[in-house]
Parts: structure tokens; C-alpha cells; sequence
């Protein structure tokens, strides 16, 4: 973020605050005020909002902090990466065709994309098990919107389960668009097993399968692999991945698509 230390935002100081406990699991308020130029106590209050909003557990004293888990909650990803979700988000909307039939997968990248949809006249009909995506696709008069059952998943804001395959393999869709906590030459990848669950079944019913993820997702692994990489029809990303990844990615067969700032 090129912005001067000491002049950021409440918003801007929060995105960095949780971009240095994730590279480092856990960090002292003195570092934090030195590293965004602003008062310890400052931080501190900061700490006890993000704190208070689920994105990160306060030690004793306040002195450290670090992330409740190892997959960072779809609120706290909906802090980081803004603008170049925003990108992929564009990007995918204008590849969907106009009264195509869309599976929509919980996550902060694929909301994006269901937030670029909702702008545009297209006629669509959109399943989902995104509480998020509902709500925004749901604001455009001209769609369909189908929202699936299941049990809730407060960290995906999304429902998952058997409920949710169940009923997502009832219908039948032109593409299935997804997104992942990793990508490596193997395929994408998931770090919660019930989302990585809901993509394949979206994935079975549906047509084709583009991939949205956002350049930090390159080269590294989830805890479950969704598919191979031949599964997917296209990926749609906001940078230029490494010459391995976009050599896999050709290999497979699939169409890349970067959406590079301007």
C-alpha cells in the first residue's frame, strides 16, 4: 500500500494491521505504531475493533495479537486485496453472457464478481450458497435468484453440507464460477473441506468452470484440492502468475484471463 505512514485511514491502518499478523502470526502494538507511524494507543483501539468484529484474538495486556485461524474469515478478506478483487470482479461479469444460468460459490472473490453481475442488464439466473451473493445479485430486478440450503458457516457467511450438494445437483447451469484459497499447478485448493465440496458439485452441474482468484493465491496449497486444473475452463486473475503456473494452466487446456491494473 503506497501510502504515507501516519496519514492512513481507520480503514487503510486496519488492512495493514491484518496484513502483518498474517505474515507473522502474531505482533507487538510497539512494532505496529512504529511500522503505520501512529500511537500505541491508537492501535489499541484499533486492535479492540478488529478484535470485536471476529478478525483477530487480543492476548493478555493487549501487547500481541494473533489471527483466530489459519483461513483468514471472508470479513477479514473482504479488507485486503480491494482493488484487485474489484478487477477480477469486473473481468469475470464481462465473460458471462447475457440470461446464462451461474453457480456461485461462497467467498470474498467470488461476491465481486456477483457485485459486477449486479450492474450489468443480463437476465441471469444465479444458485448459490452465498448469503453475500444473494443479497447483492438478489438487488438486480432482472435475475433469478436461487439460494441454496444447508448448514451455515459464519466464516463463509455461506451454507454447506450434504443439504447444500444435495440441492445444488438438482440443476443444471452454463458455468460454474468459483474461487479458492490457493492455486499451484496441481489445481485450486480449499482450506475449509465443505466449500471445497459445494465447487465440485457446482462444478459437475455446470457447462464450464472459471476460476476467479486474486495474484496471492499463486503457488500455494489448501488443505483439500478441489479439481485438477483440466477441470477448469478459464481463470481469471488480476496478474500475471509465474511462467510454471501459466505453463500448467495452458497445458490444461484452460483460457487465462488477467485483469492487470491500468
Amino acid at each position: 500500500m503506497n501510502i504515507e505512514p501516519g496519514r492512513l485511514t481507520k480503514k487503510e491502518r486496519h488492512e495493514l494491521i491484518l496484513s502483518e499478523v498474517r505474515r507473522s502470526a502474531s505482533i507487538r502494538i510497539s512494532k505496529l505504531a512504529r511500522r503505520i507511524g501512529v500511537a500505541g494507543e491508537t492501535i489499541r483501539r484499533d486492535l479492540i475493533e478488529l478484535g470485536e468484529a471476529g478478525l483477530l484474538n487480543r492476548t493478555y495486556g493487549g501487547a500481541t495479537i494473533s489471527l483466530v485461524t489459519s483461513e483468514p474469515v471472508i470479513a477479514e478478506r473482504g479488507l485486503t486485496m480491494v482493488e484487485e478483487r474489484a478487477r477480477v470482479g469486473r473481468g469475470a461479469a464481462g465473460l458471462i453472457e447475457k440470461g446464462s444460468i451461474v453457480m456461485i460459490d461462497g467467498g470474498s472473490t467470488t461476491y465481486e464478481v456477483a457485485r459486477s453481475l449486479s450492474q450489468l442488464s443480463r437476465d441471469l439466473t444465479i444458485i448459490t450458497n452465498s448469503v453475500g451473493v444473494a443479497s447483492v445479485a438478489g438487488a438486480n430486478p432482472s435475475f433469478r435468484v436461487i439460494l441454496c440450503p444447508g448448514t451455515y458457516d459464519s466464516r463463509e457467511a455461506a451454507v454447506l453440507g450434504e443439504d447444500t450438494v444435495e440441492f445444488v445437483r438438482r440443476y443444471n447451469a452454463d458455468v460454474a464460477i468459483i474461487g479458492a484459497s490457493a492455486l499451484n499447478a496441481e489445481g485450486p485448493s480449499d482450506m475449509i473441506s465443505g466449500a471445497a465440496a459445494v465447487k465440485r458439485a457446482m462444478m459437475a452441474r455446470s457447462l464450464s468452470t472459471m476460476l476467479v482468484v486474486t495474484n496471492d493465491k499463486f503457488g500455494r496449497s489448501g488443505l483439500e484440492r478441489v479439481c485438477a486444473l483440466s477441470e477448469i475452463s478459464d481463470v481469471v486473475t488480476d496478474s500475471e502468475p509465474a511462467a510454471e503456473l501459466r505453463a500448467a494452466i495452458n497445458e490444461a487446456g484452460g483460457e487465462l484471463h488477467v485483469f492487470a491494473e491500468s
